[in-house]
């Protein structure tokens, strides 16, 4: 039938240059990861376009990714990213059968989209970002052009639209192009994903072979009692592997020990100073217990853990530059801390000159920080959240004011300063669980760093506040364990807990989102007792 025999044709068509389309966007990425891993593996254009992307998220929208997706929100940013080049790649094949031409123009309009995401980024080292990019666009509008020419002379399976002659050959013409495509772009991105690897060989060789020397302040030893034999209860403890992980970086940056450096500069600083990981290293080192908190924790959230860190007293370092804190007359109210990926964070120069164990820490657990972590460097200020002290992958130090600078969540909204708010969460029993009705063990963790925990208490529906028993502290910095024994009865109840921190303050009922300072109210679990 001669309708039916046109619709199939036109359906072989567009399913032809739908392939055609999702062909060249493949050799367009293989090509661009080719020349990424030659030039910088950071520069890859989906690597850029979502580190642009991320840079335009208004912060509400950040903050539900965290909160729905958590430390899997760039991987899904990365996968959409993909997805939707898939949608735009079919559009393209298809259009491309018709109008070449306009096909191929369409492909290189993604190069000149990527080469812009490129220089737009913080970490752009110029013009060498735009290659990738630019290679990759190049790359696919030419396999475009080619296997749309072939695919227009493919005839429909009943044989309309040529001879036998011409429309076998041009099916085997299609079918080789196409072959040929798909194998080159996949051996393009092979050597490419070789490239980046040989790129980031000297980062691991240069962390593995880094043996950190011991502390001249240990840390304290932990008391007796510091871990609560509670099944269920978060370890005070958290383990490299589980340790949570929020930052804006797509790519992990892989930084080589042996050429890293860190530079202080700025206002008020007498001496301007640079530094390698082996002269820090030389240095008296510091250990300590500390607790950090993302400030994108829910109320009851995972976004927070407790590591034995080893790093310099940044005291030290800024003594030795000749800054000298705003109370004491200094110029200087706010470090900027950059990254090597051109993330910037700023901490009030107060805070890190108090007296507190402010550090450039190196290590973690007992090994060098992970690449996830920092490696070689990052900071650390116990008591803030974060966004304005936790600085990972750390290369530069600025002293500045907060009216003369905005880093980067300040200028997404975020407040300046960021101490951390006294916290409590329910760890035992889980949301929804069904104990037997008796004695059941509510257990958890309460933080108020740089302030202590001083009381925990619980609270069973309506009924008065108790006190929960407390686990022996480890320091002001790090989070305190607790427990209640309830005598649970049959039904629905509602657990609250509060925790009251070293000043006396009790945590506020009030809730608040994770924006501008972070999240405060107070954590329920709901359970049913049989």
């Amino acid at each position: 039938m001669p309708g039916v025999s046109s619709f199939r044709s036109k359906l072989v068509r567009a399913a032809l240059g739908a392939l055609a389309g999702l062909l060249a966007a493949f050799t367009a990425l293989a090509v661009a990861e080719l020349v990424a891993g030659l030039v910088r593996p950071e520069a890859g254009p989906v690597t850029v376009v979502g580190g642009a992307v991320i840079d335009r998220t208004p912060a509400a929208v950040k903050d539900f990714a965290i909160r729905t997706f958590g430390e899997n929100d760039k991987t899904v940013l990365q996968l959409g990213i993909l997805a939707m080049l898939a949608l735009l790649a079919l559009a393209l094949g298809v259009l491309a059968l018709s109008h070449r031409r306009a096909g191929a123009a369409g492909a290189l309009l993604f190069g000149v989209v990527g080469a812009a995401a490129a220089l737009s980024r913080p970490d752009s080292t110029g013009l060498g970002d735009v290659l990738p990019s630019a290679a990759g666009a190049l790359a696919g509008a030419l396999a475009l052009y080619v296997l749309a020419a072939k695919a227009v002379r493919v005839p429909d399976p009943a044989g309309a639209g040529g001879e036998d002659g011409e429309g076998g050959w041009s099916r085997r013409g299609f079918l080789t192009a196409a072959g040929v495509t798909a194998v080159a772009a996949t051996s393009a991105g092979a050597l490419g994903r070789f490239f980046t690897g040989r790129q980031g060989q000297g980062a691991v060789a240069s962390r593995e072979g880094l043996v950190l020397p011991g502390p001249a302040s240990p840390a304290p030893a932990l008391p007796a009692g510091v871990q609560l034999k509670v099944p269920g209860v978060t370890a005070f403890a958290t383990p490299n592997s589980d340790f949570y992980r929020v930052d804006t970086a797509l790519t992990v940056p892989k930084v080589d020990a042996g050429t890293w450096r860190l530079r202080i500069h700025g206002k008020g600083v007498a001496r301007p100073l640079t530094y390698t990981l082996d002269q820090l290293l030389a240095r008296p080192l510091i250990e300590r217990d500390i607790t950090l908190t993302c400030v994108s924790n829910e109320v009851g959230g995972p976004y927070i853990g407790s590591a034995r860190w080893l790093g310099v007293p940044l005291v030290g370092l800024l003594k030795e530059a000749g800054v000298i804190p705003p109370s004491r007359g200094g110029e200087a109210d706010q470090l900027v801390v950059r990254s090597v990926d051109g993330m910037t964070l700023g901490t009030p120069v107060e805070d890190v000159m108090d007296g507190r164990d402010a550090m450039l820490a190196v290590g973690m657990n007992g090994e060098p920080l992970p690449f996830d972590h920092g490696f070689p460097a990052r900071m650390l200020v116990p008591g803030l959240y974060g966004y304005v002290s936790a600085c990972k992958w750390i290369t530069d130090i600025e002293l500045t004011t907060f009216d003369a600078y905005d880093p980067y969540w300040v200028k997404r909204k975020w407040a300046r300063r960021a101490p951390i708010k006294t916290q409590s969460r329910i760890d035992t029993p889980k949301p929804f669980a069904r104990p037997n009705a008796g004695t059941v063990v509510v257990a958890g963790v309460a933080w108020a760093q740089h302030r202590g925990i001083s009381r925990v208490e619980i609270r069973v529906d309506d009924g008065p506040w108790q006190d929960a028993d407390l686990a022996a502290q480890a320091g002001v910095d790090t989070w305190r364990q607790w427990s209640y024994r309830w005598n649970a009865t049959a039904g629905g109840h509602n657990i609250t807990v509060r925790a009251t921190d070293g000043t006396g303050q009790t945590q506020t009922e009030q809730r608040t989102r994770t924006i501008p300072d972070g999240a405060s109210g107070r954590h329920s679990v709901f359970v049913t007792v049989t």
